[in-house]
């Protein structure tokens, strides 16, 4: 990656130092994705939120038990709320005992932990479990189902909407491969204590042990979840989630023919992904970026950075063509206050921008004494 400095504007360009000549830098082809048999998937790297491959990734279709995701992102932020606790006694009522489907076999009349239930939905796909989680959280499932529609428009997904918290079919539950990869990847982001759960390969309940249905667990060491769903309208459907080198990879498989051609195709796609693309850390949160010359402040600089982890995501062997680009004003007046906006960074490859972001004060910088103040004052008159 190299920078460069964009003419009358201020950038330290000796804090910043090229790790390569100029020139360009040769890329390597990329191959069309691999054919699978699905109505639509989705491929995206889980730290950057870049599209690596899709088919039809908008098109709207029934989740099934993929519904679950939705279902736990908002269990997992009431637990975050400490609106419940994993350690709550759920009473188990008919309605949840009598829901159809797959199940964890909780009995009616019985009180569960919504740690159990918790597993019971995410491991065995539990129907019973969901609706009990959900009338426990929400009183009913309908009630529940509107909070899941409440976060799912929070989280941008704006072609999903849920009927039910299990993925039974219904006329208006559906969602699509792009905002099921928004969920996916807002669980793993947000939650990584649950999502751990997602990885877990059996669970034993009511002396009944059930194996995880995703296959991708036992074939492919790297993928730590998430989650399978099968109905007659929906076709079989996998969100799967890899992790290689430091790199995440989400792809999201709707409507294929079979289990056998949801877990290959799923295979294949996060393989395609791995090969041909990787993922850079640019900048670590509250790391300083660069130093801005501060007039008539306390302190003459101030460190410049970014909130949170700068990653980008690039076809595997281009790093070296990636510019960065510093956006300072020529004249800061203090006092600054640490998470003010100063400045823009715009990372780009080939011509092609991939990300640009604010960049921060990183600390506050009060006014300066009368002297400093007079002195700036007066050297500005020559700037």
């Amino acid at each position: 990656m190299r920078f460069k400095t964009p003419f009358l504007l201020i950038s330290l360009v000796f804090l910043l130092i090229p790790s390569m000549a100029p020139g360009a830098v040769e890329m390597r082809p990329i191959p069309s994705p691999p054919i699978i048999g699905a109505k639509s998937y989705f491929v995206v790297d889980g730290n950057t939120g870049h599209e690596l491959s899709s088919l039809e990734p908008d098109k709207r279709l029934a989740p099934a038990s993929l519904t679950k995701l939705m279902t736990a992102f908002a269990i997992f932020s009431a637990l975050a709320e400490k609106q419940i606790a994993l350690d709550d006694q759920v009473m188990v009522s008919e309605k949840a005992w009598r829901t159809p489907g797959s199940r964890t076999f909780i009995e009616v009349g019985t009180r569960v932990t919504v740690q159990d239930l918790l597993l019971g939905m995410i491991v065995q796909s539990g129907n019973d479990a969901s609706v009990a989680l959900a009338e426990h959280v929400a009183g009913t499932e309908s009630v529940f189902a509107d909070v899941m529609n409440q976060y799912a428009a929070k989280l941008g997904m704006h072609s999903s909407h849920f009927e039910n918290v299990t993925g039974l079919p219904g006329e208006q539950h559906y969602s699509t491969a792009r905002d099921l990869a928004t969920l996916a990847r807002a669980i793993i982001n947000r939650f990584p204590g649950y999502y751990q759960w997602y990885s877990v390969k059996e669970f034993e309940f009511n002396k009944i042990s059930q194996s995880n249905r995703n296959a991708l667990l036992w074939r492919d060491s790297t993928v730590d979840g998430m989650k399978t769903g099968h109905t007659d309208d929906a076709g079989y459907c996998l969100i799967a989630s890899a992790k290689r080198d430091g790199m995440r990879i989400i792809s999201v498989v709707l409507g294929t023919a079979s289990a056998k051609a949801r877990v290959d195709g799923s295979q294949a796609l996060i393989n395609y992904g791995f090969r041909f693309f990787e993922t850079k850390l640019l900048y670590k949160a509250g790391e300083p970026v660069t130093n801005a010359r501060i007039w008539k402040a306390a302190n003459e600089y101030t460190p410049l950075g970014l909130p949170e982890d700068l990653y980008i995501t690039v076809p595997r062997g281009s790093y070296d063509a990636v510019e960065s680009v510093l956006n300072i004003p020529a004249i800061l007046v203090g006092p600054i206050a640490a998470g003010q906006p100063l400045a823009e960074l715009r990372v780009s490859l080939n011509g092609t921008d991939l990300v640009s972001e604010p960049l921060r004060a990183l600390n506050d910088n009060p006014s300066g004494t009368f002297w400093q103040r007079t002195r700036d004052g007066v050297k500005l008159w020559f700037e």
